[in-house]
């Protein structure tokens, strides 16, 4: 190996671990001047951690990470190595970020804690995808779960948590608490989308390469999602070869393009917003087509 391409892959490792580290403090930061002073469960398991600090005055951060960390464990074969240890590292940082960064809580609104609660959780958690990690011990157990029961989506399960949470915080909490702690989890993915670039909460993957079967088949096996391959032909050079089309969450993006760049450096690639995404893994083509 070139020390040019070294000294390439060894800045993209620094740059990723600098988004994480940035993420896990932006992100942690929110949960002592913002929600967890407010009492707002901001989805996923740091939320289920947040009403449990509410019931029996447990440190959120710990709480997490003692659910979060056996999670990663469990599914580090399906992450893949890098992303595994990245998330890892990313989950226990936001983790010790949350109980001892010692920031004054900044408002009692509990509105205006949602909202500035969940743009700071919604620009940290964005910036940690963008080095290539996660913190969502969700995402493990929704992959698990599509892994040995296939009809159940991922999406599905992720949606059916942060009911669970919004329960949970209505229940234990009070129902405002629980109306706040929505408005919380809908900003903090819309910010996250924005700091991906996008808006989109589906994003369509297009891909040039010579190494295209490699590609379709890592996409297929490792993230569980339909790729399209169409015959193509370069208008300049005339040569033929074969594109690929994917639909894949926003959040899982990242992923995408570290197959893709793995694969092939020199691979053309275009990344955009769908309107509306209807079939397996998505919305119900059948429950659409009858509304």
């Amino acid at each position: 190996m070139s020390t040019s391409i070294r000294n390439l892959k060894e800045n993209k490792t620094l740059i990723a671990y600098v988004y994480i580290v940035l993420g896990c403090l932006i992100g942690g930061a929110a949960y002592p001047m913002f929600l967890v002073p407010n009492n707002i469960a901001p989805g996923g398991l740091t939320g289920v951690a947040t009403v449990l600090n509410y019931l029996f005055d447990w440190p959120v951060g710990l709480t997490s990470m003692l659910m979060n960390v056996p999670l990663f464990l469990m599914g580090y074969r399906m992450l893949g190595g890098t992303f595994a240890f990245r998330s890892l590292v990313a989950t226990v940082l936001f983790s010790v970020s949350i109980d001892l960064i010692k920031l004054p809580c900044l408002t009692d609104d509990i509105l205006l804690a949602s909202v500035y609660g969940a743009i700071m959780l919604g620009v940290g958690l964005g910036l940690i995808l963008r080095g290539e990690a996660t913190t969502g011990g969700s995402d493990m157990i929704a992959k698990l779960i599509h892994k040995y029961v296939p009809f159940i989506t991922v999406g599905l399960t992720l949606f059916a948590i942060d009911c669970l949470v919004i329960l949970l915080a209505a229940f234990t909490m009070s129902t405002r608490a629980a109306l706040y702690s929505l408005i919380c989890i809908f900003v903090s993915s819309k910010v996250i989308d924005l700091v991906l670039a996008g808006i989109g909460s589906a994003k369509m993957c297009f891909v040039v390469s010579s190494q295209s079967s490699r590609i379709a088949r890592r996409i297929m096996d490792e993230m569980d999602r339909g790729v399209t391959i169409l015959p193509a032909i370069g208008g300049y050079t005339g040569k033929e070869s074969r594109a690929l089309i994917s639909v894949v969450d926003h959040r899982e993006v990242i992923a995408v393009k570290r197959i893709v760049r793995d694969a092939d450096e020199k691979a053309f690639m275009f990344i955009t917003d769908t309107h509306e995404t209807l079939g397996e893994g998505f919305s119900s083509l059948s429950d659409k087509a009858e509304s």
